[in-house]
């Protein structure tokens, strides 16, 4: 019985035109550009309270240039220990 349901959805999935999504009437909630806007200002937001936290400490605040050139640097750190890591087991 089981192999008849299995076999069924493949003749279903091997024989209908459309895609995927529409078989199973999918839709996105919100479309690739809400979802960069919104990464952008998360970002944003993330950047001001830290700032707000740095001026109650009397430190300097950070620019967006500088926090992304400190993830930038670190990834870079972290890729340079994966490929040691990667060698060093060969």
């Amino acid at each position: 019985m089981v192999l008849l349901i299995v076999g069924v959805l493949f003749l279903i999935d091997h024989f209908y035109t459309g895609s995927n999504a529409d078989l199973l009437d999918w839709k996105p909630t919100r479309s690739a550009e809400v979802e960069a806007q919104n990464e952008i200002d998360d970002v944003q937001q993330m950047l001001e309270a830290q700032n707000e936290m740095r001026r109650r400490r009397g430190a300097a605040e950070r620019s967006e240039r500088e926090l992304r050139e400190e993830v930038e640097a670190e990834e870079l750190e972290r890729l340079r220990q994966r490929q040691r890591r990667g060698s060093g087991a060969l």
